[in-house]
């Protein structure tokens, strides 16, 4: 793996306006030495999938407690799709109901971290997942 820092885009879409744990977790991610891009509140999926082609990102993190999930992320991941970079890791967080979990990971969603997961899990993901997408482009 490059010795460069993994950069990762921590989003916010929707109208969710609480941003607490995104910022937790952007916070522990530099603390592990990874750049963090951190987009604020309110992002459409246009302009999540635009900033992480933008930034260069080997991973994006969504942060979702509205309970729009299941619209909002299979928007990311299109966008995400049609801008040619579907190979980097999407990271989803916040209140996602179990039975919602599996159609998430279906669409190609690399985790889905809820309340109370630990920083170092996450973390711990996040580099194993981009780890293993710089693997499988250089195989």
């Amino acid at each position: 793996m490059s010795t460069n820092p993994i950069r990762v885009l921590i989003a916010k879409p929707g109208l969710d306006g609480h941003d607490r744990g995104a910022k937790v977790i952007a916070r522990a991610l530099r603390d592990d030495g990874m750049e963090v891009v951190y987009t604020g509140l309110r992002q459409t999926p246009e302009m999540i999938a635009e900033a992480a082609l933008h930034e260069d990102v080997q991973a994006v993190g969504v942060s979702i407690l509205s309970g729009a999930h299941n619209a909002l992320v299979p928007r990311v991941m299109t966008q995400l799709r049609d801008k040619d970079i579907s190979h980097v890791p999407v990271f989803v967080g916040g209140i996602i109901p179990d039975e919602d979990v599996a159609a998430l990971l279906e669409l190609g969603v690399a985790a889905v971290f809820g309340p109370g997961t630990r920083t170092g899990e996450i973390v711990a993901a996040v580099r194993c997942a981009v780890e293993r997408a710089v693997a499988g482009a250089s195989g």
